[in-house]
């Protein structure tokens, strides 16, 4: 997801509508999907989905999973194994929020999955 001013003020927002661009969280989220992101609550844990900005990256707003803390940051990685446009690629990230529903086209519960080791 390309990073835009609409965007991230949004994401100033408590809770904040993000739309999903891209295959790698596949088959979590897809391209297209609309999703809910929280920018406060409790704080993000290994497992979560969330909306970050890489560091050598900060043009571009992502959707990936959070791995592991690291350097201050998180690693993220994304689910469709076949793109590699996350952490191994680009390093630590800063997450601005994180995701709790998908609400359109499927709405759900975006669920936590157990981290990498």
């Amino acid at each position: 997801m390309r990073a835009n001013d609409p965007a991230r003020a949004a994401l100033r927002r408590p809770l904040a509508a993000v739309l999903v661009t891209g295959p790698s969280m596949a088959p979590t989220l897809r391209h297209g999907d609309a999703v809910l992101v929280r920018t406060g609550g409790r704080p993000v844990r290994p497992g979560d989905v969330v909306i970050a900005v890489f560091r050598s990256r900060p043009d571009l707003l992502v959707v990936k999973r959070a791995v592991r803390r690291q350097d201050g940051g998180w690693w993220l990685r994304g689910d469709n194994d076949l793109v590699r446009d996350d952490s191994r690629a680009y390093g630590v990230a800063d997450v601005a929020g994180r995701v709790v529903a998908r609400y359109w086209p499927r709405p759900g519960l975006v669920k936590r999955r157990p981290h990498w080791i």
